[in-house]
């Protein structure tokens, strides 16, 4: 493996313009979005994040598997205590079988809103792509934007137990479009040569919103999902989730038709209707700069419908793995633990003589296994590596609800509503192969939900509508070629599957990527055990670890 030192990251505050204002927001080295970090298949890479905001602060790395070193995967008060102003933790990042597109980001309060880039994992020198090599390589960075300040935001939002206030606009490349105010002079270009290929690593960095993307004129052939390729399938727009990565190749073919300027947009899926959202649409500009002078602009691309779910799951199902010699599968054929965990939106009854702004006077939660999971104050990856973990979590996430009832059905009692705050963590020996069934609920409102684990990618083996049926529907798993992802995003009012063996030590966040969610508590840790082999145990921590 080689070793690649990228430019000092540091966080501090700067101030950015935006739909007619100023206001100052937390970047790394003073840009939103953040800077690219680029490596190939099995680098080590070191990044010295150097906190000079006003917050404590952490960074994770979305999608590296961090084989045996947690101590750098970066999610607050799991695996590390945060970084606290004025001083600088070195992250190791151990790129293993990832290569495609994946990302960065804060993994601290609502940070991530604006601390958030790229990461570009290319093949092994030597090696090749699995298709021609594109003319150029883009991020296409999916975002939001608030005119508040967010940590203001989120913290009036848990004191007062309501839900949270919609961002003002949807972004691309940190540009909300030519459709807001004070924003046309700003929007973000793509420029272009006719008969030329561009391969764009979509992100979707969003707190709170999946997305539909296309380009008008053009259509979009999918090669990967998640630093992971995928059979190849060409689609008029993508479905993204928040944390989900999409890289496609553009064909520049329309550059010698009447328009020379196409509109790139997103706009959000939304499927909650209890639930508050923005749902505005941002653009951005692919403009055929070998053309002829003439700057006549497309209309916008049509996308799907707003709650169209139906279009969400025609575009999912059409993930596969590339399958080939080069880039193969390993599904795990026989499960030794199988889980299946409903996820939900949830009630928690209010403190006496306050007044809370949710659902009949109560505070909003969420759970998993209507287990609510509340945040230590210290972090878990420690405490277990020293043998304290019971002082800090149990060890007694439950496999499957507490109480079976119809999940889906929008006529649930109301005592289903409420759920309670603890700190349980799920323990696995090492090498155990974990099926995990993910369960939408109706319990206020059943929505799309993207599920992210730390330290692993997973094969998406199953997902369909309704309720779990564990006699029949394992029936129609594709253990062949199933995606490999590391944010599944489970369908409204239906299930998804994954499998996994817990081959790498260490304690790993699960949770869902809207953060609304996941600070609500939508989460829980799994702890894999070391194996036997001094390869199978997590390294030792870095001297330099944050204190809490």
């Amino acid at each position: 493996m080689t070793k690649r030192r990228p430019p000092l990251l540091q966080i501090r505050e700067a101030n950015y313009t935006r739909l007619c204002s100023e206001k100052t927001i937390l970047t790394v080295n003073g840009e939103f979005p953040g800077p690219t970090i680029f490596a190939r298949k099995g680098d080590v890479v070191l990044v010295n994040v150097h906190n000079q905001g006003d917050r404590n602060v952490t960074i994770h790395w979305h999608g590296v598997d961090q084989p045996r070193n947690p101590w750098s995967d970066g999610p607050a008060y799991i695996t590390q205590c945060p970084i606290q102003p004025g001083n600088t933790f070195t992250y190791r990042i151990i790129f293993s079988e990832e290569e495609g597109t994946l990302w960065w980001h804060a993994h601290s309060d609502f940070d991530r809103a604006t601390v958030h880039g790229a990461i570009v994992i290319h093949p092994r020198r030597g090696a090749a792509y699995p298709f021609p090599k594109p003319h150029r390589e883009v991020p296409i960075i999916l975002g939001e934007w608030w005119n508040r300040d967010v940590g203001q935001m989120l913290a009036e939002a848990l004191s007062s137990g309501g839900d949270f206030q919609p961002s003002d606009a949807n972004t691309i490349n940190g540009q909300p479009g030519d459709l807001f105010p004070c924003s046309s002079d700003t929007t973000f270009k793509l420029p272009v040569e006719h008969g030329k290929t561009y391969m764009l690593r979509i992100i979707n960095a969003a707190l709170t919103n999946e997305f539909f993307f296309a380009i008008a004129g053009h259509r979009l052939t999918v090669v990967g999902t998640d630093a992971a390729y995928t059979k190849q399938f060409t689609v008029d727009h993508v479905f993204i989730g928040p944390g989900q990565t999409k890289t496609v190749l553009l064909n520049a073919d329309r550059g010698r038709s009447n328009h020379t300027r196409y509109y790139m947009a997103a706009r959000p899926y939304a499927t909650n209707p209890l639930a508050r959202f923005d749902n505005s649409t941002t653009t951005a500009v692919l403009e055929y700069i070998d053309a002829p002078q003439a700057t006549a602009m497309s209309d916008i691309p049509a996308l799907p419908a707003i709650n169209d779910s139906a279009a969400a799951e025609a575009y999912s199902v059409q993930l596969k793995s590339l399958a080939s010699e080069e880039h193969p599968v390993d599904v795990p054929r026989l499960v030794d633990e199988h889980m299946l965990i409903t996820i939900a939106v949830n009630e928690i009854p209010c403190t006496p003589g306050e007044l809370c702004k949710g659902p009949r006077n109560n505070s909003l939660a969420a759970s998993l296994n209507n287990v609510s999971f509340e945040m230590p104050s210290t972090a878990i990856l420690g405490a277990y590596y020293t043998s304290v973990l019971l002082g800090v979590a149990k060890t007694n996430f439950p496999d499957n609800p507490a109480v079976a009832f119809n999940y889906t059905t929008d006529d649930l009692p109301l005592d289903l509503r409420f759920t309670a705050r603890d700190t349980r963590v799920k323990l696995l020996e090492y090498g155990t192969v974990v099926e995990v069934v993910f369960q939408d609920t109706s319990i206020l409102g059943s929505e799309s939900h993207p599920m992210h684990l730390h330290g692993y990618s997973f094969y998406v083996v199953g997902r369909g509508a309704g309720n779990f049926d564990r006699h029949k529907d394992p029936a129609t798993y594709n253990l062949d070629d199933p995606p490999y992802q590391n944010t599944v995003s489970v369908p409204k009012a239906g299930w998804a599957a994954i499998r996994f063996q817990a081959a790498n030590p260490g304690v790993w966040f699960m949770h869902c990527h809207f953060e609304r969610h996941m600070v609500w508590g939508m989460e829980t840790v799994f702890i894999v055990k070391n194996g036997k082999a001094e390869e199978a145990k997590i390294m030792p921590p870095p001297p330099n670890m944050p204190k809490c």
